[in-house]
């Protein structure tokens, strides 16, 4: 078995390699560290994300760095602050017990003149990201004209982010003399000019084959409705209940909204996008880092360089457009040789994407159906068991307690306590699930949009002049009615949603609540106009028994109205919508999916919900 010090690392650098838990080599640091070491030709190094490419240059570069000299030496590449961050923490865990080395980050979002002051007192090390760095040398600020090493890390996912021109400018001012070590995880052929251009008849080592994925990593999908895609989403969640996961969206809107329906439909959620200034960026990924947060909803400029441990899941909300980023996406769970799941959520158009991906890949994805509500409820109930098994007991500190807990179940017999302390987390379960419309797009049952046909055609019938062409869903009227009547799930019955109206059905002690709630509303600007029809005929036709509130200069309808405010755009950034609450909850006031009721756009007696 290969060790790092014969790997040909000084025994200092070794030990304190040993000393900070890395005992074995992974391929890429046994085949690169020995070429590396030599320091003296250029090299590409073409490994999945997670195989350690950190260590594979970063402890050869240690090893060559002089640190009696002041003078920058090395600069490492990286795509994000958050790989940048992340290697130069490795660098100096490495380094530690092994040279005293001054390993300065540069990165946007933070005080440049503070990174100024720390490259002025002499940085052997720069790790930067481009756009910063550039700065830094419109400045004057840095001196790279001493460099003898650079590594591009990630090198694929700079020149994805569009940053070419500035890796251009950045090498141009380094010395003709210097050594490039470029790694990426797949070679298209705008890293193979960045070779051509900059690297001298460079040493190419490829762990795998190109354009592989890790072999660790299970890929899986399921097949929804666009519109049922949050929904769906739910219900992986829920029957993983262990999970500790990514979800990748396309858009920084898209993801903000997902992570806050998630947070407010109660899972333990955040995200990370663009728009976040570096503080909210560092306490997310702090969180995430610690497993406080235990679902992390990303872009995939934002997710770049995310490193880190244990993750079990990487969920796909939509499919990227180009592979090298579905290859970055999946390749943030299996690392260091673990065991991983990737799951691509897609529509009926887009299975086509992942024959592509299969073919390129040189893997097969496994389609699973999304989850029925029992089949939730199980996972659950058993997950609770496991925990109930595993718990660690405090036989101090409980003993006391003991006793009033004996008296209070005595007339309870073994049986009986398990079911009932089963039945506290499997009722709640049990509850949001039971009558869960199938969310299989495929599926020949009712799904989230004919889900009215599966409701009981009793009560009241009701008109509203509301439909899909208002991006109305069952959902969103569900909604309406829990936020404005004060009237759930379990009194609505049958819904019927046409193009430009719609009916629904309600017990028939709540109607008077019904007409009472739409009083005064508007949605997305119009007046809402709800009546009571009869039971068997349209409800333009029936007779309303409340109050008639159309709007007689409405005319047609509005479609200022309906492209304006109403009109929201699905998860995957196409025309849409996106179900609020396909399995019953009502999320009120979430303001995630892409359905007409956001909040801001119903309003009663000028009061904004």
């Amino acid at each position: 078995m290969k060790t790092f010090q014969s790997l040909g690392l000084s025994k200092g650098l070794a030990d304190a390699v040993q000393l900070i838990g890395f005992e074995t080599p992974t391929p890429i640091q046994e085949k690169a560290i020995p070429m590396l070491l030599t320091g003296n030709r250029d090299f590409i190094g073409l490994a999945q994300t997670g195989t350690g490419k950190t260590a594979a240059f970063g402890l050869p570069l240690l090893e060559l760095v002089d640190d009696n000299s002041k003078e920058t030496q090395a600069l490492v590449l990286a795509p994000t602050r958050e790989l940048g961050l992340q290697i130069v923490s490795d660098l100096e865990n490495f380094s530690e017990r092994f040279k005293k080395l001054n390993i300065v980050a540069v990165y946007g979002g933070a005080s440049i003149s503070e990174q100024i002051r720390k490259v002025k007192r002499g940085a052997q090390i720069i790790v930067a990201t481009p756009g910063r760095l550039i700065d830094l040398l419109g400045k004057k600020a840095v001196n790279l004209t001493t460099i003898k090493y650079v590594v591009l890390d990630e090198a694929d996912e700079m020149l994805n982010m569009g940053f070419k021109e500035d890796i251009d400018e950045i090498l141009s001012t380094t010395p003709d003399t210097k050594i490039t070590w470029l790694f990426s995880a797949t070679m298209p052929k705008e890293v193979r000019a960045i070779a051509k251009n900059y690297m001298s008849d460079p040493e190419e080592l490829t762990v795998g084959e190109k354009n592989t994925g890790n072999a660790n990593i299970e890929h899986q999908y399921v097949v929804t409705q666009e519109r049922d895609k949050y929904s769906a989403l739910k219900r992986i969640l829920d029957y993983n209940p262990e999970i500790f996961g990514l979800i990748f969206c396309r858009t920084r809107i898209d993801t903000q909204r997902i992570a806050e329906s998630l947070m407010k439909d109660g899972y333990n959620a955040d995200a990370l996008h663009g728009d976040l200034n570096q503080a909210q960026r560092d306490r997310v990924m702090m969180k995430f880092r610690n497993r406080t947060l235990q679902i992390l909803v990303a872009t995939d400029v934002a997710a770049r360089g995310i490193d880190v441990d244990n993750i079990t899941h990487v969920i796909h909300l939509n499919i990227p457009d180009e592979m090298e980023f579905y290859t970055h996406r999946s390749g943030r769970t299996a690392r260091a040789g673990r065991k991983g799941i990737s799951i691509a959520m897609v529509n009926n158009r887009e299975t086509g994407k992942l024959k592509q991906i299969e073919k390129i890949l040189k893997t097969t994805f496994v389609k699973l159906p999304v989850p029925t509500g029992p089949e939730v409820c199980q996972k659950q109930l058993l997950a609770l068991m496991r925990k109930v098994h595993e718990v660690k007991v405090n036989e101090a500190e409980i003993e006391e307690f003991l006793p009033a807990v004996y008296e209070e179940l005595k007339d309870l017999n073994k049986n009986e306590l398990i079911k009932r302390f089963a039945s506290i987390e499997f009722n709640r379960f049990l509850e949001y699930y039971r009558n869960a419309p199938d969310l299989n797009a495929d599926s020949k049952g009712n799904n989230a949009e004919r889900g009215g046909a599966e409701r009981y055609s009793t009560g009241d019938r009701f008109f509203i002049n509301l439909g899909k062409m208002d991006d109305l869903d069952v959902a969103t009227l569900l909604e309406l009615l829990d936020d404005c009547c004060g009237i759930t799930k379990k009194n609505v019955g049958k819904i019927d949603l046409k193009g430009a109206y719609s009916f629904f059905e309600v017990d028939k002690e709540k109607s008077g609540d019904v007409i009472k709630g739409f009083e005064g509303m508007e949605f997305a600007g119009r007046v809402v106009r709800v009546e009571l029809t009869d039971q068997k005929s349209g409800g333009s036709s029936g007779r309303s028994r409340g109050w008639d509130r159309s709007n007689k200069s409405e005319g047609g309808r509005e479609r200022g109205n309906r492209e304006g405010g109403s009109r929201e755009r699905s998860v995957s950034g196409q025309r849409g919508k996106e179900s609020r609450d396909r399995d019953g909850r009502s999320n009120r006031g979430a303001g995630s999916s892409g359905s007409g009721y956001r909040p801001g756009n119903f309003e009663k007696k000028r009061k904004r919900y």
